[in-house]
């Protein structure tokens, strides 16, 4: 047997034989496991191969890992848990920014709401994708699947939101085809046309679009550095009776600004009190640390809808997202689902169950942070030395938040930038009050040091 079957086997060996003494209780929950060193040694195996197992067992959500300190036994994995076999030029409106996004026709995009494709698709996670062994169990025998999505990963999903400390069981989480399909479910589930809702200001454009589509009031709540502006949320919900409160807690797009816990709990009691619901879209959690505060945590569902996705970590083409909440109002949502689509693509779910049943997504996003982490440190250098008005500091996520000086005018900006074929991300796409970020640019981080860009902006500020 070739040394790289032989290895693979070990590790099988070795992840059934520990995942059977935690189900056992054996090794309890919260119990730390030897260093990888120490376990190799024990095992009688290279370190790389006790690496992966380890890898595979917090994917599976058996372990929990904690940086400098090691691998634990995870407190919150139910106590039977399943077990399945190895499965966003010129850009001054909503439709023009997306098109232009979909396009990929610049050749310099920091206005791009996502990461390069070398950095997720065409990473190591790629070589996975593009793996038929990766397939096998991709089968689509059960037909459309279930219209709740695809059980394992909802599992796998059950526990991501425990680190997160979101009780959910799988029957409160809902796959959806991304992100915006699960604010699509929600908004038609819930609103109805000339129904007043609160967004952020600026937030997050691919909502308003969806919001004015179907003929819904949108008022905006300014964003602070700590999350919600309180005096304008309180003031908005008492007068105008808002139905929700659409908002992201951390690394919000386009600010990069995340919520303090003192914010987050006013928010939800402003909430409670005028009896609104809460939608908390959270597309770069899997990047952020688990223990920042969510409004999602403070109030277990009750109110708040919770919304992820893949599309910024792993691959937007895939298509995989999810929402959770009250379990009557996932039942409802499904329904909407199953009339509006049949079913989201458990094909998708199941190669991402994959991915993170088997260690890859825990070794993918644990290089990817590192990636974002430098990226971000060496913008925020670069943009040190050009004279921005203000430069926000971003807490994660891949945006960063620019004031540029008073004259520059806006639609002229991003038309000299696509002379140059450079895609901007203006700040009044991101805005209801278009004057009040007519002077401020969303820029990605994975692009916004590019050379040709920083002599654009050196040009265009020292005029």
């Amino acid at each position: 047997m070739p040394r790289y079957a032989k290895a693979k086997n070990l590790v099988t060996t070795l992840v059934d034989k520990t995942a059977k003494m935690i189900e056992q209780g054996t090794l309890k929950p919260g119990i730390r496991l030897p260093s990888i060193r120490e376990a190799a040694s024990n095992n009688s195996v290279s370190k790389n191969t006790m690496a992966e197992v380890y890898d595979r067992l917090v994917g599976q959500g058996y372990l929990t890992s904690k940086q400098g300190s090691g691998f634990y036994v995870n407190i919150n994995r139910p106590s039977t848990a399943h077990r399945a076999a190895p499965k966003q030029a010129e850009a001054l409106s909503i439709v023009s920014l997306l098109r232009h996004q979909l396009k990929q026709d610049h050749d310099i995009r920091v206005g791009d709401g996502r990461l390069p494709f070398d950095w997720v698709e065409g990473s190591e996670v790629g070589a996975f994708f593009r793996n038929p062994k990766s397939l096998k169990d991709t089968n689509l025998k059960d037909g459309y699947g279930s219209p709740m999505g695809y059980r394992p990963l909802r599992e796998l999903i059950s526990l991501t939101l425990a680190e997160r400390s979101i009780t959910a069981t799988p029957d409160q989480i809902l796959m959806t085809n991304g992100a915006n399909h699960a604010l699509d479910l929600v908004i038609r589930h819930l609103l109805l046309p000339g129904d007043t809702v609160l967004v952020d200001e600026p937030g997050y454009y691919p909502l308003f679009g969806k919001l004015k589509l179907e003929n819904i009031n949108m008022v905006g709540v300014r964003r602070t550095e700590d999350g919600p502006d309180l005096d304008d949320l309180a003031d908005k919900a008492a007068r105008l009776k808002p139905k929700m409160f659409f908002t992201q807690s951390l690394a919000q797009n386009p600010t990069g600004s995340t919520i303090t816990i003192a914010t987050a709990h006013k928010v939800l009691s402003i909430a409670e009190q005028h009896d609104m619901y809460v939608v908390e879209d959270d597309p770069f959690a899997d990047v952020m640390t688990q223990s920042l505060p969510r409004i999602a945590t403070l109030d277990q569902l009750e109110r708040v809808i919770y919304i992820g996705t893949y599309s910024k970590t792993l691959s937007a083409n895939l298509r995989v997202g999810y929402l959770a909440a009250r379990p009557d109002l996932v039942a409802a949502l499904c329904d909407l689902k199953m009339i509006t689509m049949v079913s989201s693509s458990e094909y998708g779910e199941r190669l991402i169950y994959n991915l993170m049943y088997k260690g890859h997504y825990v070794r993918h996003l644990r290089r990817l942070k590192k990636r974002i982490d430098k990226a971000r440190n060496d913008v925020l250098n670069v943009l040190d030395g050009l004279d921005f008005q203000k430069v926000h500091q971003p807490t994660g996520g891949y945006y960063c938040w620019v004031q540029l000086p008073d004259g520059i005018d806006e639609a002229q900006l991003v038309q000299r930038a696509n002379e140059q074929s450079i895609f901007l991300a203006p700040g009044s796409v991101f805005s209801l009050d278009k004057d009040s970020t007519d002077s401020f640019m969303r820029l990605n981080i994975a692009h916004a040091a590019h050379p040709t860009f920083i002599a654009f902006m050196q040009e265009i500020l020292k005029k």
